[in-house]
């Protein structure tokens, strides 16, 4: 028969013993110490003023009295050290990190969830508020398929609610995509967090908007007028205008300029419809000074001649565009007819 406990280590009193008071006392320190254990901390070097019933877990490369006791339990009592042995199964309360855990047998370990885990925050090596109830702080998180396949879902309330994914710099916004305020899917980006500019917009029926891209589509008002060049005309209408587009400075032969709204290389074309009874030439002004596009006609015995070109001219925010005229023709103005297109690439 051993003269100890299997489990604990507690010494039997046994038959005929003197002192008895002496092994049963052994037992009780031995149970004060690892009954709700809690162990101060992991070293190599014993601290130098242990207070009485200090319990310290033996690092690796144990040092001066702890030399040899390696993965043991140093116990301070009664002016000297313990080492207890810890048996698989074992858990503790680690004073320095606040945390408990459990003697697999070779190492201490965080115990691990149970099956059916309810917590009202989780923080992953980050701490967690009540609006992030679930902070991560990792170099990538991996969400894996199970089956098929996997999927993500972040679901609101009511339409006017909000299902995004925001991307921060410095806790700052600066990327949104998702639901934000209706059921139409949008991405929208911002310099400083707090001004956006909506970039996409699909609306639950497949449309397909780029509000903030610059796009126009611009002329004169409806009509016919003969114009004896060498003139300029500018526009009264924007038939589709986003992005910024808008109407600037009054043109001396009538009409306004067309100011641009961003830098950027643009699609651009014109239209232009005419009558003459010789050749004319338009041409697509920016800046006053450079032909982004031209077209030139010619006699058409009195039938309008509709004939339209593009190309892609670089413009600067702000710069503008107006018609030049040589020639002399009457032209038709409006929608379907002497018109300009801009779209930036």
């Amino acid at each position: 028969m051993s003269d100890q406990t299997t489990r604990l280590g507690l010494p039997f009193i046994l038959p005929a013993q003197a002192q008895k008071h002496v092994t049963h006392n052994e037992a009780l320190q031995r149970l004060d110490a690892i009954v709700h254990l809690a162990i101060s901390g992991e070293s190599n070097t014993p601290p130098s003023s242990p207070e009485d019933g200090a319990c310290h877990l033996v690092a690796a490369s144990p040092t001066g009295e702890w030399a040899g006791h390696a993965g043991a339990l140093a116990l301070f009592q009664d002016g000297y050290w313990q080492f207890i042995a810890p048996v698989a199964g074992w858990s503790a309360w680690f004073v320095s990190e606040n945390a408990v855990r459990v003697f697999d047998g070779s190492a201490w370990t965080s115990p691990p969830p149970g099956p059916d885990l309810e917590l009202a925050t989780l923080g992953i090596n980050a701490t967690a508020d009540p609006t992030n109830r679930l902070s991560v702080s990792a170099p990538a998180t991996l969400l894996n398929n199970a089956g098929s396949g996997h999927q993500l879902k972040i679901n609101k309330a009511t339409a006017g609610d909000t299902a995004s994914l925001l991307y921060q710099t410095g806790w700052s916004g600066r990327a949104e995509m998702g639901l934000s305020g209706s059921d139409s899917f949008a991405i929208k980006t911002s310099p400083d967090g707090a001004s956006w500019h909506e970039a996409l917009r699909i609306t639950p029926a497949g449309a397909v908007t780029m509000p903030s891209r610059p796009l126009a589509r611009a002329a004169a008002p409806a009509g016919s007028a003969l114009i004896a060049g060498p003139a300029n005309r500018g526009f009264g209408t924007l038939h589709v205008g986003e992005g910024g587009f808008s109407l600037g400075a009054a043109v001396t032969g009538g009409g306004n300029r067309l100011v641009f709204p961003a830098s950027g290389y643009y699609a651009v074309s014109l239209t232009v419809s005419a009558t003459a009874a010789a050749s004319y030439w338009v041409a697509l002004e920016k800046n006053g000074s450079e032909n982004c596009v031209t077209l030139s006609g010619i006699a058409t015995g009195g039938t309008p001649l509709t004939h339209s070109a593009s190309a892609i001219c670089y413009f600067s925010a702000g710069d503008y565009a107006r018609l030049a005229f040589s020639g002399t023709a009457t032209y038709q103005f409006g929608y379907g007819a002497t018109e300009m297109m801009a779209m930036l690439l």
